[in-house]
């Protein structure tokens, strides 16, 4: 029987590590997309170079392409700019590729989004406050809110932000004159490209003639190419667009101005005065043509419809009357909006005849509101119930032919006012 001392110097024994065996070093875990990796899928399409790594030839092409695997993936899936396109490589491997880079994206994109950053953080407090700066200046300059939808808007502010702190903006002085002349000159640059374009392939001069608050008629004058329309300039026709030869003269001098070899044709009015005006300029100048604008026939088919078929002629007054009537009172406009849900029974065209039948659309969409506002108890107590005119629009509203007459014009003037649109649109 051993001794209890012996006994002990067993079990220490047993339990005592040999000295001389080291614990494994901690390895540092490689990318697999590192050159003595090689994990990544995409090193099977490719050969590292032995004295550069980061250099690898594709198997495909036999290119040479500098960066590592991750430029050999988009030097196989043709995604980068920077990088050129291997023309060899099977359309499995590089769908097979694609769909790699897909999901490694994807995956970077929620981690990002799952992980806001501190500097974002920090910042709102400063976005916020920067927003009701801009908010407040719109509102107390009576700035347009469709303007924060412009392109110019989102480019203003982001070149504010890119100065950074000390943006000094520019003086009264700075808009009215130097940025404004550098502005103008600018554009005057940019329009040297359309009018190479005039000169090589020839263009359309167009005229589109309005009237202003002022009553003054005026005419806008445009040049069309392929390469885009340019407003040319306006003129201030009011004494003379009634007169063909002061036309015509007018006409002649942006003829010489575009250069008459360049100019095609030009699209002018359809009207009498307009069209002696053509032929005056087609006996001057041989090479051009002049056609009737296609807006302008349409609206006067419009004007057609409206003067010269009975069913047109007796509606589109009554309609007429029923708007004005109610928008000429501010106790029935209130009363009408309770009814429409705010919804009005004017809505302008592009031309005044389409402006007529577009009217008659809104008159017809908010029929039964109407029919309830001119039977109801608060029209039936108002004071306009009672008058001569009242009377009478409250029998054309409650009238069921003129409503069926609505839609027989609406039939035959729809179609004419999506063309018409169409052309305007272009």
């Amino acid at each position: 029987m051993a001794s209890s001392s012996a006994i002990g110097t067993l079990v220490v024994g047993a339990f005592t590590a040999p000295a001389a065996i080291a614990p494994p070093p901690c390895q540092k875990k490689l990318p697999k997309n590192a050159p003595v990796n090689q994990t990544d899928m995409a090193w099977k399409h490719g050969i590292a170079d032995p004295d550069n790594p980061r250099k690898i030839q594709c198997k495909y092409c036999q290119k040479k392409v500098t960066g590592g695997v991750y430029r050999l993936k988009h030097h196989l899936d043709g995604t980068q700019k920077d990088v050129e396109t291997c023309k060899a490589v099977p359309d499995e491997i590089k769908r097979e590729i694609l769909q790699v880079c897909s999901i490694l994206q994807e995956s970077l994109i929620k981690k990002q989004s799952s992980q806001p950053s501190i500097n974002a953080v920090l910042k709102k407090g400063l976005r916020d406050d920067a927003c009701q700066s801009i908010a407040r200046f719109f509102y107390n300059n009576a700035i347009p809110f469709n303007v924060a939808r412009s392109e110019e808007f989102t480019i203003m502010c982001d070149m504010i932000s890119r100065y950074g702190n000390g943006f000094k903006p520019p003086s009264y002085h700075d808009l009215r004159i130097k940025l404004l002349n550098q502005e103008m000159k600018l554009t005057h640059e940019s329009l040297e490209e359309p009018r190479k374009e005039w000169r090589n392939i020839g263009c359309t001069i167009m005229t589109d003639g309005w009237i202003d608050r002022k009553r003054r008629t005026i005419l806008n004058f445009l040049v069309n190419s392929p390469k885009g329309t340019v407003f040319l300039k306006f003129v201030d026709a009011s004494n003379i667009y009634k007169i063909a030869d002061k036309i015509f003269e007018m006409i002649d001098v942006v003829v010489e101005e575009v250069g008459e070899d360049n100019v095609v044709q030009i699209v002018i009015d359809d009207t009498v005065n307009y069209k002696a005006t053509g032929e005056m300029l087609m006996r001057k100048r041989n090479k051009l043509s002049w056609t009737p604008s296609a807006a302008h026939c349409l609206d006067l088919m419009l004007e057609d419809l409206e003067k010269k078929i009975s069913v047109h002629e007796e509606t589109i007054p009554k309609g007429k009357k029923i708007t004005t009537f109610i928008y000429s009172r501010t106790s029935l406009i209130s009363i009408l909006h309770h009814h429409t849900k705010n919804k009005d029974l004017v809505r302008p065209g592009t031309t005044r005849f389409a402006t007529s039948y577009l009217t008659l659309g809104c008159l017809y969409e908010n029929k039964e509101a109407l029919i309830r506002m001119f039977t109801s108890k608060e029209w039936k107590s108002s004071k306009c119930a009672k008058l001569r005119d009242g009377k009478a629009i409250e029998d054309v509203v409650l009238d069921k032919y003129f409503w069926k007459n609505i839609v027989i014009c609406l039939r035959g003037a729809t179609p004419l006012i999506k063309v018409l649109r169409l052309v305007y649109s272009d």
